[in-house]
């Protein structure tokens, strides 16, 4: 089974460790402050902390689960030939400083691009597929929504790789929507922004989405 090294030490990164763990991954957390992950480590005795250029270069598949305003400098600070040839799950969106208008969030990106197009584009020689941005963390590792699997919306711009995590999701609980090239993160991301207003509005943060189809 194949090792995986996650860049981040919040919520996300911590959720997304643990459910690897729990599949019986060997999982590497990479922090620049190690001392965030103490009770993390502490509750999961096999999981191991690093530094963000440690756990890429542990990873044969890479996780980012830092915030998306700096995603791009993390990569290049953890060095692009600790991703070259590797699958990076990208769970980042382009959220940006302001306050949300009526619930909704407002993202430093346009329509006609998306954060993971720009961190594919820095990182040609890795292997991008998007998962894991349009649900929250609570809901990340197996979420039971009774007898219906919630979706989870993917892409990238290699085949194989998009097909591998498609069968992590799977084994996370999930009934995976592959839309294909990387270009369709440009919907993907924005499903954050739909996730989102409920939760501001009425402070409901418990659903996720389904594709219905016939």
């Amino acid at each position: 089974m194949k090792k995986i090294g996650i860049l981040g030490s919040g919520v996300v990164a911590k959720t997304l460790g643990s459910g690897f763990l729990k599949h019986g991954y060997e999982v590497m957390l990479g922090t620049r402050s190690a001392e965030k992950l103490d009770e993390w480590k502490s509750e999961n005795s096999d999981g191991q902390v690093g530094s963000f250029t440690e756990a890429a270069a542990f990873g044969d598949i890479v996780v980012v689960a830092v915030k998306g305003s700096v995603a791009k400098s993390a990569l290049e600070a953890t060095g692009a030939e600790n991703f070259n040839g590797k699958i990076v799950i990208d769970t980042t969106n382009p959220i940006g400083d302001t306050a949300p208008e009526n619930g909704v969030i407002g993202f430093f990106t346009d329509q006609n691009d998306s954060l993971m197009e720009q961190l594919q584009r820095a990182f040609p020689d890795a292997k991008f597929v998007k998962a894991w941005n349009s649900i929250g963390s609570a809901f990340m590792v197996n979420p039971d929504f009774g007898s219906e699997k919630p979706a989870m919306f993917i892409c990238g711009n290699d085949d194989d790789a998009r097909k591998e995590v498609s069968e992590i999701l799977v084994q996370f609980g999930f009934e995976v929507e592959d839309m294909g090239m990387a270009e369709a993160a440009r919907a993907i991301e924005p499903l954050c922004m739909l996730w989102c207003i409920p939760g501001f509005q009425d402070g409901s943060w418990n659903h996720a989405f389904r594709l219905l189809k016939k």
